[in-house]
């Protein structure tokens, strides 16, 4: 990987670290590749429990790398559809996700943050749909995520504006789930990846899915899912293994089966 630096800090636990630290992280067309394929390796890996993503350097992304980019000379459209898919990989990903943002979270950074199923920021941490201040409008997801995250007004104030926020407004808004100092940062991501990674694989991944799915459909189809996902529940392993050790009163092993 020339872009990203991957690592295991625990055997169920993939760390992806952005790691242009001089563009603070910014985006280029290599780093987009590699992003889809390890989220490809991630999805696949049966091993792998929770994946966790941030950056080098005190940021987290400062967004697509626009440097000598002439958008009315490239195939844009081609473009933005292979970088849709890093996005449907992240989103679609059947195990937890942690975004760790320190420092700028800006533009298709930002929303790779919001992309993930928990954000844990430091003090230092600034986001912004930046979008608009470069004359574009919202991608990698954010016209689908913002208004779930914090309703249709303030995400068109966010995106229509451009605004940088602070770690406490966007903990305010309801965009991250916590905001801790900076020096605590890596501690809190790795204890939550621990806790994550210590779950039923199958049950937290239908869980996932259920959420995802959820503000599409009806309670009748919401409750037919629930009802498919608990069969399959009840027919693995780890289902049996947390009833024995509910009853034999201790800490339950799951394996993912």
């Amino acid at each position: 990987m020339q872009t990203l630096l991957v690592t295991r800090p625990h055997e169920a636990v993939l760390e992806i670290t952005l790691n242009r630290p001089a563009k603070k992280n910014a985006i280029n067309s290599e780093m987009w590749a590699e992003l889809g394929e390890v989220l490809r390796h991630a999805r696949d890996d049966r091993s792998l429990r929770v994946l966790v993503l941030g950056g080098a350097g005190g940021a987290f992304c400062s967004g697509a790398d626009l440097s000598g980019t002439n958008l009315a000379n490239t195939d844009t459209l081609s473009r933005m559809r292979s970088i849709n898919e890093v996005a449907l990989l992240l989103h679609n990903l059947p195990k937890p996700t942690i975004a760790k943002v320190s420092g700028i979270a800006a533009g298709a950074g930002c929303n790779m943050a919001l992309g993930c199923d928990i954000i844990i920021a430091s003090t230092s941490a600034r986001f912004s749909e930046i979008f608009v201040r470069r004359g574009l409008s919202v991608d990698f997801g954010g016209s689908f995520l913002l208004p779930r995250l914090i309703g249709m007004h303030k995400a068109k104030e966010l995106a229509l504006t451009g605004e940088i926020i602070d770690a406490a407004t966007a903990s305010e808004l309801g965009l991250v789930n916590r905001v801790v100092e900076d020096e605590e940062l890596d501690r809190v991501v790795a204890e939550m990846a621990e806790r994550l990674a210590g779950g039923p694989p199958i049950a937290m991944g239908l869980t996932k899915a259920l959420l995802n799915e959820s503000l599409g459909r009806t309670m009748e189809e919401a409750l037919e899912a629930e009802a498919m996902s608990q069969t399959i529940n009840g027919r693995t392993a780890d289902s049996r293994e947390a009833i024995n050790a509910f009853l034999e009163k201790r800490a339950p092993h799951f394996v993912g089966e």
